[in-house]
């Protein structure tokens, strides 16, 4: 019998893959005006989600990532949850890098394993990084970093602590619960905050530049899951106007809200979807 590798979701993805190792990720609700003092608050980082497993790196889809041995060298036995992280406003960069079947050495050097949580532990969340600042004091890999995790205590500091993140260039917050346990599953103990909204859309076709753009992509014809149709024209650099998201490819956008017609307000494009990174 033969044997083919395949293409998902950007991923190479080699034979027995599939779906078979797909990691227990506890995911986010969206932050609504919660008291902050019951929660740790973190930056939200704009990377691309990965769990050690004790043994590999897994995708928030359960496709290993080619990450070179020494890169891993020095992690522990037990299981993490974090994101490999290039920097603020990197992401282009990170994505082409951990997307490749055989790694770059050059490019993963940089890489670090932002860790938030320790997925394996019953122990509610304060005490589980507690647990995480032991083990980190036992470890000695230069390609793992505990997140910062703060004490914000009403919502005046919140707003203060999201602006000092936005105004550097990050993306927002993450709030997780003190005295929740890890849940593999989309729960309220975890919540992302952020100014803007993040929604996808399938391409459905290119429409023509005109003046500097012209000979260039002018706007994305795009798609809803739900079936509503706009043009997603903003946020494109010079590089991805010549060489746009091809039509079927589904692409993740930005916005503000919605109109009074139920489209999005000041959409702007932000990446092509890629195991949906940085979306805990």
């Amino acid at each position: 019998m033969r044997h083919y590798s395949v293409w998902l979701a950007g991923v190479l993805v080699l034979p027995g893959q599939v779906g078979a190792l797909t990691p227990p990720l506890q995911l986010a609700g969206v932050y609504q005006q919660q008291d902050t003092a019951l929660y740790r608050v973190s930056e939200k980082l704009d990377g691309v989600r990965a769990y050690w497993n004790g043994r590999e790196l897994l995708s928030r889809g359960g496709h290993r990532f080619s990450a070179p041995d020494w890169f891993v060298a020095g992690f522990p036995a037990t299981p993490l949850d974090g994101e490999l992280w290039l920097g603020r406003g990197r992401f282009d960069e990170l994505s082409a890098a951990v997307r490749r079947y055989a790694p770059v050495e050059a490019e993963w050097r940089p890489l670090r394993f932002m860790v938030f949580d320790l997925p394996a532990s019953e122990l509610p969340f304060e005490a589980r990084l507690t647990a995480l600042q032991a083990l980190f004091a036992t470890l000695s890999s230069p390609h793992l970093e505990l997140v910062e995790q703060r004490l914000v205590l009403d919502r005046t500091a919140l707003a203060a602590y999201l602006d000092e993140v936005e105004a550097g260039g990050g993306e927002g917050l993450m709030l997780r619960h003190r005295q929740s346990r890890y849940q593999p599953q989309r729960n309220e103990d975890l919540l992302k905050l952020k100014r803007h909204q993040d929604a996808e859309a399938v391409v459905l076709a290119h429409l023509p530049g005109q003046g500097k753009y012209e000979g260039m992509l002018g706007a994305l014809l795009v798609e809803t899951p739900d079936g509503r149709r706009f043009r997603l024209g903003t946020g494109f650099s010079d590089e991805q106007r010549r060489r746009p998201p091809a039509p079927g490819v589904t692409v993740t956008y930005r916005h503000r809200g919605e109109t009074a017609t139920g489209l999005p307000r000041f959409a702007s494009f932000l990446r092509v979807r890629n195991e949906e990174p940085g979306r805990p």
